[in-house]
């Protein structure tokens, strides 16, 4: 039985034009397909909003958060009243979108008493959105003749308790994806499964990190055997750089798993990093779409694609980061430094993202998130405090305000020259490259830079490696 998970995204369900959009997209694929299944995010701006409800709330700024409340609930009549004509069908739906709004009342009044909002409190109070989104979805289908049905993904996705980015349990979700979704795609019912929300072996609700709605679909995906698996976008596909960066930039027509795992790393906004790993263990096509130009072929990810060995693919970026440096002329020869350094730091939670290290061995630089420094900081030199005080390590600082660039491509690590064509694209400019690394990866080289030659440094690299390569 062929089955298709199809994913749209907050943009996809963001209007009334958009929803009409994906009924039309789901209803023109739903008879090429034995099963279908449809898994959605908030609708667009959704989760940011809730996330702000509740950093009122701690605020204690009763007003703000009420009327931020009361414009979310009037978002949501507005396009159920825009998408769905039937009275009746209305009138169920507003009964459960006043149901969460009256939830999300509660829990920032909660939050206003209290002064505070855990991890476990916030992931409830994000999944709103999605729990939101996917019956007016559903009731958007059955008015264009689909039969469909919204499912809660907290009593289908079983996680670990990491509120805010929730571990999957493998067999316990497979269990209850073949209770609940199999009988239903049986029935020829189309579910529609909202992203991002899974729940623990308890039932108390998590999330699977900012963009998870990909992870849900693949997961899904696993779960249920799927042939191929689609998330639809606003981009054509998987782009070769930004497009609001890079004017030029173009549809990458295929990618491989190994390409597309280091772009989504390294801070492409195409798909959430994690959503690979059960594609790839279960070697599923996936495919990038867009929903305002269905007819575009889109970008396909599949196991070894046949790019060209050595041919910078593309460009991407992560932002909002500091570069850490310990550094020292007597840490030369001492060993186990920088074991201790990065103890110190993932004493802190804070995930290191690029590391580099001078052969003379008298400094060690890393790459972090910028709001983790002042915890990084102060652990490290905690830490070192003999050496710091012996002048071993003569200081430990951050330099904000940089960029990683990455370059992705198959082989680059065997290819000569690569790295020097990159060099010579950035100094055409006077960028000056910061650090460097290139790990046994054969598929990326990241370099950094301060924010302010980023945007400046992707357009060269694009232009002198990618479009001229």
């Amino acid at each position: 039985m062929a089955t298709l998970i199809m994913k749209f995204g907050g943009t996809s369900v963001g209007s009334v034009e958009a929803i009409a959009q994906v009924c039309a997209i789901v209803k023109s694929y739903k008879q090429d397909w034995d099963h279908l299944v449809v898994v959605v995010s908030a609708m667009r701006g959704v989760t940011d909003s809730l996330i702000k409800c509740a950093d009122l709330a701690v605020l204690r700024d009763e007003e703000q958060y009420l009327s931020l409340i009361k414009q979310l609930g009037e978002i949501h009549v507005s396009t159920m009243e825009g998408v769905i004509p039937d009275e009746v069908e209305r009138r169920s739906l507003s009964t459960q979108l006043e149901q969460h709004i009256t939830e999300l009342r509660a829990y920032c009044h909660s939050i206003h008493v209290l002064g505070e909002v855990t991890a476990r409190g916030m992931d409830t109070i994000t999944s709103l959105g999605e729990r939101m989104s996917a019956p007016l979805i559903a009731a958007a289908l059955r008015d264009v003749g689909l039969r469909a049905q919204a499912v809660n993904a907290a009593q289908l996705i079983i996680t670990d308790a990491s509120y805010q980015h929730a571990n999957p349990l493998e067999e316990a979700t497979r269990d209850k994806v073949n209770e609940m979704l199999v009988p239903l795609l049986e029935g020829e019912i189309i579910p529609v499964v909202t992203g991002f929300v899974a729940a623990t072996q308890e039932g108390i609700i998590t999330t699977l990190g900012r963009g998870g709605s990909d992870y849900t679909a693949a997961i899904l995906g696993d779960s249920l055997d799927a042939t191929e698996v689609w998330t639809w976008t606003d981009v054509d596909g998987v782009m070769t750089a930004d497009p609001r960066i890079v004017m030029d930039a173009r549809v990458i027509p295929e990618l491989s798993f190994n390409e597309v795992s280091e772009l989504a790393y390294f801070g492409a906004k195409v798909l959430h990093p994690k959503t690979l790993r059960p594609i790839i263990e279960r070697d599923i096509p996936l495919w990038v779409k867009n929903t305002f130009n269905p007819e575009s072929t889109g970008t396909k990810i599949i196991r070894s694609s046949a790019p060209v060995l050595g041919k910078v693919t593309a460009i991407t970026t992560i932002r909002d980061l500091s570069l850490v440096t310990v550094e020292g002329r007597g840490m030369l020869g001492i060993p186990g430094i920088a074991a201790r350094t990065f103890a110190a730091v993932a004493r802190q939670g804070a995930s290191v993202l690029m590391i580099s290290q001078a052969s003379s061995e008298q400094s060690i630089c890393f790459v972090i998130p910028t709001e983790t420094v002042p915890g990084v900081l102060q652990s490290i030199e905690s830490e070192m405090e003999l050496e710091l005080s012996r002048r071993d390590i003569d200081r430990v600082w951050a330099q904000p305000d940089i960029v990683i660039v990455t370059a992705v491509g198959a082989g680059l690590r065997n290819t000569p020259g690569i790295a020097g064509r990159i060099f010579s694209a950035l100094g055409q400019e006077g960028i000056n490259v910061i650090a460097i690394a290139q790990g046994s990866s054969e598929y990326s080289i990241s370099i950094v830079v301060a924010e302010v030659d980023a945007n400046n440094a992707v357009q060269q690299i694009h232009k002198e490696v990618i479009l001229n390569g």
